[in-house]
């Protein structure tokens, strides 16, 4: 199999995953969303641990404690992908499937401005357009909600800013994992056994079935992160930003298809904006791909040679 063929299918695997991944912390109920999030980490650092001592790959550990600006920049990391992971359980959980594929819908956006912010990036006039076009969306879905979509803002951000912080880490995704989840595992593990104590754990109290579904929440979480790397290395850009639009669209189909979460015309008109901005901002990074290709290919070429 190709290079570029294995980079779809592992692209196509991730968002698939958490596209369909609401159905999986549905059937959790009815543990709560803190002691989901605290089951989802812990299992997680479990889960990574075995795969990397099946590799045999730990000597990262040693480099990384001689490196303290990245560990403070993968506890950041750690922080914001606790957050995601949280307010995203919650609003499964909350039947607003919708808001939270919301979020992940207006994400490009959101790292778009972050980089107006953070980098000083110039924007081409269809970025902004975009951005604007976002915006106005927001806008209308406040007035739609009676309050800013504040889980999708949530989610949008946290996502964002995760994605930033590990770019310019740039560190392999079992390994970058692991300390994240390792970072959040304390915690995790301190309020599982709080609950324990007050006797109001569902960790096998409900039934042998969701106790596994508990247990396989690490997986659950590693799986999609990993097959992302995989694609992210083998994928163009262009290509992996075309392919997350998959996730927040089954989301969106879980949401009104499967729960019947309302859809009200200005709820729509809100997310026709935001598939509006998405169109403009995907059109304009495909036609900036070709042209910097473009340019790249009469740079190459020969003097003399035919164009």
């Amino acid at each position: 199999m190709s290079t570029l063929r294995l980079g779809y299918l592992y692209g196509f695997g991730a968002y698939l995953i958490w596209g369909f991944f609401p159905i999986y912390l549905k059937a959790l109920r009815p543990s709560g969303p803190v002691e989901i999030l605290a089951h989802r980490v812990l299992w997680s650092v479990l889960f990574v641990a075995l795969l990397l001592a099946v590799a045999r790959n730990w000597r990262f550990l040693r480099e990384l404690l001689r490196r303290p600006r990245v560990l403070a920049g993968i506890c950041f990391a750690a922080l914001l992908i606790g957050v995601n992971w949280g307010t995203y359980i919650y609003g499964v959980n909350a039947d607003r499937v919708v808001e939270t594929a919301l979020g992940y819908f207006i994400n490009p956006l959101v790292t778009v401005v972050l980089g107006v912010v953070v980098l000083r990036e110039r924007l081409r006039v269809a970025q902004w357009a975009a951005v604007g076009l976002g915006g106005l969306a927001v806008a209308v879905l406040t007035v739609d909600y009676g309050h800013l979509p504040y889980l999708a803002l949530v989610l949008a951000f946290s996502f964002a800013g995760y994605g930033f912080i590990k770019k310019r880490l740039g560190l392999p995704a079992a390994q970058a994992l692991f300390i994240e989840s390792a970072v959040l595992a304390l915690p995790a593990l301190g309020y599982l056994g709080w609950l324990a104590w007050r006797a109001e754990s569902t960790f096998g109290q409900i039934s042998t079935g969701h106790t596994l579904l508990l247990v396989a929440a690490g997986a659950a979480t590693a799986i999609p992160l990993l097959l992302f790397a995989g694609a992210a290395n083998r994928l163009p850009m262009t290509s992996l930003g075309i392919l997350q639009y998959m996730t927040p669209i089954l989301q969106l189909g879980c949401g009104v298809l499967i729960y019947h979460e309302p859809m009200p015309p200005a709820r729509l008109a809100g997310f026709t904006l935001v598939w509006l901005a998405l169109i403009v901002f995907t059109v304009d990074a495909f036609r900036t791909t070709r042209r910097s290709r473009a340019a790249r290919r009469e740079e190459s070429a020969p003097a003399g040679a035919p164009a």
